[in-house]
């Protein structure tokens, strides 16, 4: 006998994105590479989950500890004797089961949250609370009406420990019936899809949307390997647009791409760059930009983290929050001193790190990679403490950008289509991050951070996290400095600025 395979809300969430993803999901576990950042997500979303239900105390959890069926049980029988909020109260209609984040009585019957670690609804949204209010209807609940929770933005923690007022409500309408009306055929091809040996699907855009699928290594095995320099490292819009009409015209290798093909002087460079291995470079061009940025010049970088729910007195949610920075300061005589600041204490590191800002030179270029980012930082704390905004707001008003100059006058094919710090410094002939320990990237920065401020984490592994931080941000602007000063040169006689 056909063994038939349960579903969940979630298992139709990945039916919806890939038919061959729910069923690698069931059939083969084991195949899924779970990124780090993705158990980041879910731990987060988990924490909303239960903040939203504190903030309606004397409400019932339903635990499943002693199985789904009589999470069922326990969920039917506070139905019919409460009219307190229930959380994770659990359905199940045509083998379908769902777990409903919140349940809130109101005078014509129940209002339904689904709450999400987002700012807003979105479109998979959708779907979710469709398949959970199918299920619900179809087992017999009164659904007043329903949402989805999602936190809003504009909230300020003013209040230690006071929540209320993160959660905002989306609310559906009819709208959403079609959606719902239409669960029975996706969950018939859902089941059908389980029953079924594993769906072919070849790797595409929807292996990211709305998630980035686990299983896209499985997917990808025994695949041709891919080109070098595939089309698909045409940088932006247009070179996107680009590369999916040569694909569909069955070029998917940037070397066989005809030049004529390129539809700007950008897409141009990077083309003849790759197919001749000789790097664009217009040194005089970048000198004549960067000619005038005045010494001392000071490289800076920030390091940030940002939290769905805010820590400390002041912030919101999703707010980027400095903790760390380094600059290079480097003087019209060559001479280079290195400043830097951390914080891992758990405290916020904001007042800390304005004060040490106004340590670094009062004049001169300060000189970022994708300078937008550390303006706003400037200029966010300059806001939060006017007592210290003039030196502030000095600081911001100098700042110079290198990212934009680099686009537009130096690119190396090995950059394959970025203009990342990452990816520019190793084509020039320098030690890039790879040597680093612990941290070699801003989500590692971030994760270091989190873990570095956990009261559980070690002294010593505290420790190796502090020396990680601060050799990977030193990175970041000794990069920068290295940069400007190869790009400024004219190029060996290959066309590489690596003397």
């Amino acid at each position: 006998m056909t063994k038939r395979h349960g579903l969940s809300k979630s298992r139709i969430t990945l039916f919806e994105q890939c038919p061959r993803r729910l069923w690698l999901s069931v059939h083969r576990p084991e195949a899924a590479v779970v990124a780090a950042s993705t158990r980041s997500a879910f731990a987060d979303g988990h924490r909303v989950g239960e903040l939203a239900c504190r903030l309606h105390p004397g409400g019932f959890m339903i635990d499943d500890a002693r199985g789904l069926g009589a999470a069922i049980d326990e969920t039917a029988r506070l139905l019919a004797s409460t009219d307190r909020p229930l959380f994770e109260a659990t359905f199940a209609h045509e083998g379908v089961l769902v777990r409903v984040d919140l349940m809130l009585p109101t005078a014509s019957g129940w209002h339904v949250a689904e709450v999400k670690n987002t700012t807003g609804m979105k479109e998979y949204h959708r779907g979710d609370l469709a398949t959970q209010l199918w299920v619900m209807r179809g087992a017999g609940v009164n659904v007043a009406r329903a949402s989805i929770r999602h936190i809003d933005r504009s909230f300020v923690l003013s209040r230690a420990g006071d929540y209320a007022g993160l959660f905002a409500d989306s609310f559906i309408g009819a709208d959403l019936e079609p959606v719902i009306a239409g669960r029975g055929v996706i969950v018939a091809a859902a089941r059908a899809v389980l029953a079924s040996d594993e769906p072919a699907r070849e790797i595409g855009a929807h292996c990211d949307t709305p998630f980035a699928c686990s299983f896209k290594s499985w997917c990808g095995r025994g695949m041709p390997a891919a080109p070098m320099w595939p089309v698909s490292l045409l940088p932006d819009t247009a070179g996107k647009k680009l590369a999916a009409k040569l694909i569909a015209g069955g070029i998917s290798d940037l070397t066989l791409a005809p030049a004529e093909a390129m539809t700007s002087a950008k897409l141009s460079r990077v083309h003849a760059a790759t197919v001749s291995g000789v790097p664009f470079h217009d040194a005089e061009a970048i000198v004549a930009e960067t000619d005038d940025w005045a010494y001392p010049r000071t490289y800076l970088d920030f390091e940030t983290i940002q939290f769905a729910i805010p820590r400390w007195l002041g912030t919101k949610p999703f707010e980027q929050v400095p903790f760390q920075w380094s600059a290079h300061v480097a003087a019209a005589d060559g001479s280079i001193a290195h400043h830097e600041f951390l914080s891992i204490n758990g405290i916020d590191p904001r007042r800390l790190c304005a004060e040490a800002l106004i340590t670094l030179p009062a004049t001169g270029a300060v000189i970022a990679w994708n300078a937008p980012f550390e303006r706003t930082c400037l200029i966010g704390l300059a806001r939060l403490f006017p007592d210290l905004a003039a030196s502030l707001t000095s600081l911001a008003d100098r700042l110079v950008d290198l990212l934009p100059v680099a686009r537009r006058h130096y690119y190396h094919r090995d950059m394959h289509g970025s203009w990342s710090i990452k990816a520019v410094l190793p084509t020039l002939g320098t030690p890039g991050y790879d040597e680093l320990t612990e941290v070699k990237s801003g989500t590692d920065a971030q994760a270091g951070y989190l873990e570095a401020i956990d009261p559980a984490t070690s002294d010593d592994r505290r420790e190796a996290l502090r020396q990680g931080l601060l050799a990977y941000c030193a990175r970041d602007t000794e990069a920068m400095l290295v940069v400007l000063d190869r790009l400024t040169r004219a190029p060996d006689a290959d066309g590489n600025a690596n003397a």
